[in-house]
């Protein structure tokens, strides 16, 4: 490919998410907009009946994706070892610093991405590696801000939920009448530009008080990911495709879930926003990057 069509590509790529998450910062800054309902109304509805309509289809079997689930879940853990002796160095609370260098965004600006970036094809693989980030969110990071977190909670949350039936489909090899498929696909959908959307609007909340923490979180949320991924691709070499997509994945920066989790846990919320903000602007710069060496 050469490099004019690359850098094309590129910005093919990223500019229609930055565009979405502008048109949500623009919207908030223009007239008072309280996101809680519409970004609960897509966690508890419209992300989990993506995740099941692409789970529950014919095309999806889990565990061709065997590689990329444990590569994902040691970018994610990978992520979080390397940052705890910088948490311990800079003095700051391994509760505060570590859930968003090891969560990533791999929802509101990950499944966009790929699919931008790679086509439709992939869909599946963004919503696994999606899945597997959230899933250890909702157990290792909600244990490692609070160990007192019953497994009950997080077996009824609905994107479980949605995973376990999909699950159910996808080994069962059951398949849904077009009468039911169409409506939830039509659901699932609505969450992506949504989540965008909802990112925009989350930017115009956040002071930049604690800017130094949060522009040291936004380069080491990418550098420790990519560290993860390299190091595990020596020990367990995944083809050049599947390789791609996890460095996709490990360069994301902190999802925006880290800090509702904080405010929820009043674990130092101020400065966990500033590392989303930042490490979201910054990713500005790391997307591209990434995916001129990965395309």
């Amino acid at each position: 490919m050469e490099q004019s069509e690359l850098l094309s590509r590129t910005f093919d790529t990223v500019f229609p998410l930055v565009f979405v998450v502008l048109v949500g910062f623009v919207y908030a800054r223009w007239r008072s907009t309280d996101m809680t309902i519409a970004n609960r109304i897509n966690m508890d509805v419209f992300v989990p009946a993506l995740i099941f309509s692409v789970m529950a289809s014919g095309s999806f079997h889990v565990m061709q994706y065997k590689g990329l689930i444990l590569g994902a879940a040691v970018i994610v853990v990978g992520s979080g070892l390397l940052a705890w002796p910088v948490a311990k160095f800079m003095g700051v609370s391994t509760k505060t610093l570590l859930p968003p260098m090891m969560f990533n965004n791999s929802g509101n600006l990950g499944i966009p991405l790929m699919l931008l970036a790679f086509g439709e094809s992939v869909l599946p693989i963004a919503v696994v590696l999606f899945l597997t980030e959230n899933l250890l969110h909702f157990t290792l990071g909600m244990y490692l801000i609070n160990p007192k977190t019953k497994l009950k909670s997080i077996l009824t949350m609905p994107m479980v939920l949605a995973t376990i039936f999909g699950l159910l489909f996808s080994f069962s090899g059951w398949s849904m009448p077009t009468s039911l498929s169409v409506p939830i696909d039509m659901l699932g959908q609505i969450s992506i530009p949504l989540m965008l959307f909802a990112l925009g609007v989350r930017m115009n909340d956040v002071d930049l008080t604690n800017w130094r923490l949060g522009l040291l979180a936004g380069i080491l949320c990418p550098l420790t990911g990519l560290i993860a991924a390299f190091v595990w691709q020596q020990v367990w070499p995944v083809k050049e495709e599947y390789f791609a997509y996890l460095l996709v994945f490990a360069c994301l920066p902190p999802a925006v879930l880290n800090y509702i989790v904080s405010e929820l846990f009043q674990q130092e919320p101020n400065k966990v926003a500033s590392m989303v903000l930042i490490g979201n602007l910054i990713s500005l710069v790391t997307i591209p990057s990434i995916l001129l060496y990965v395309l």
